[in-house]
């Protein structure tokens, strides 16, 4: 049972990357997956979020209209696009399924119009990919 985030390298100020994150040994599709990161010296942070079923995402304020997530089941895969990246988005990146039901994910709450990690742990963690946004 497996998770690789992939994709990561470096990329100039407002520039793209994609990262992948592909799951082996089990089927992502009964899961919901999320992404976080964590820059040096600073604590993790919870990125964006995709449900299970419906596909809805959620993100933090920081990434808001920059990054989008999405999964491709058929391919046990999903991923997290990054435009206009800065160089604050430095950081290693990890994605993380959740087993779920379905609906809004139980690690992701919703709090006067943003979304939060709700710091229900995860079951399966990828091993991290680095980004670093330099010119």
């Amino acid at each position: 049972v497996q998770l690789q985030a992939s994709g990561g390298g470096l990329v100039q100020p407002g520039g793209s990357l994609r990262l992948s994150c592909a799951a082996s040994g089990f089927t992502l599709d009964s899961y919901a997956v999320g992404w976080f990161r964590q820059a040096p010296g600073k604590e993790r942070e919870w990125i964006s979020s995709i449900s299970r079923t419906d596909g809805s995402t959620y993100s933090a304020d920081s990434v808001k209209g920059r990054f989008t997530i999405s999964r491709d089941n058929a391919k046990n895969t999903a991923y997290l696009q990054m435009n206009s990246l800065k160089p604050e988005d430095t950081a290693v990146y990890y994605c993380a399924a959740e087993w779920s039901r379905g609906g809004l994910p139980r690690t992701v709450t919703y709090y006067r119009g943003s979304y939060y990690y709700t710091g229900v742990e995860y079951d399966y963690w990828g091993q991290g990919t680095q980004v670093t946004v330099s010119s």
